[in-house]
């Protein structure tokens, strides 16, 4: 079933947990088939913040344009999905690692501040649906990204991210509104 979409991710065939609304696991697909079908499945995003000079910044990042949909698109730090068998606890660090390309991030004590459910059909056979637990780890550094996931990285005041959400929502992804919503409220309020 491999589709130009997913022909150079390397993880369309890793397997996915599939959930219910109350992200009970229901079973387990590829990457692939889970986002060609619109499978509910289970994911995580981390947001990486830090004290800047003048109040709390994101470090955002922004994705490859060869991503299997939303490259080129604003974002959290770091965005993806526990394989079959493994814990949240387990896939986090794991992706920091492979995502942002800096071991220590593997060690950082990221808090989980809730989750979410979404689902959006980007009208190329893709679909995310997607129960997306948010996590924030305080971080102050320069990550070496890998570049097919991530094409640029900057550290944003949070009152900047405020106005982004509010007048460029299409510079940003679709997940990112509500992963932004719960961290703003975190560390702003």
């Amino acid at each position: 079933m491999t589709t130009d979409a997913f022909a150079t991710d390397s993880a369309r065939d890793d397997r996915l947990v599939l959930v219910d609304v109350l992200d009970r696991e229901v079973g387990t697909a590829t990457k692939e088939r889970a986002h060609f079908e619109g499978l509910l499945h289970r994911a995580f995003s981390v947001q990486l913040v830090r004290d800047g000079a003048d109040g709390p910044e994101l470090l955002l990042t922004r994705r490859a344009e060869g991503k299997y949909h939303s490259g080129g698109l604003w974002t959290n730090s770091v965005c993806s999905h526990p394989r079959a068998g493994e814990t949240l606890a387990q896939a986090v660090p794991r992706r920091m690692v492979e995502e942002l390309g800096v071991p220590e991030l593997a060690g950082l004590p990221c808090r989980e501040l809730g989750s979410f459910v979404y689902r959006h059909d980007f009208g190329t056979g893709v679909t995310e649906y997607e129960l997306d637990h948010v996590f924030v780890a305080p971080w102050d550094g320069a990550p070496n990204p890998d570049p097919t996931e991530c094409s640029e990285w900057r550290w944003v005041p949070a009152a900047e991210v405020m106005r982004m959400l509010l007048e460029e929502p299409q510079a940003l992804t679709v997940w990112f509104v509500n992963v932004a919503s719960l961290v703003l409220a975190d560390i702003c309020g």
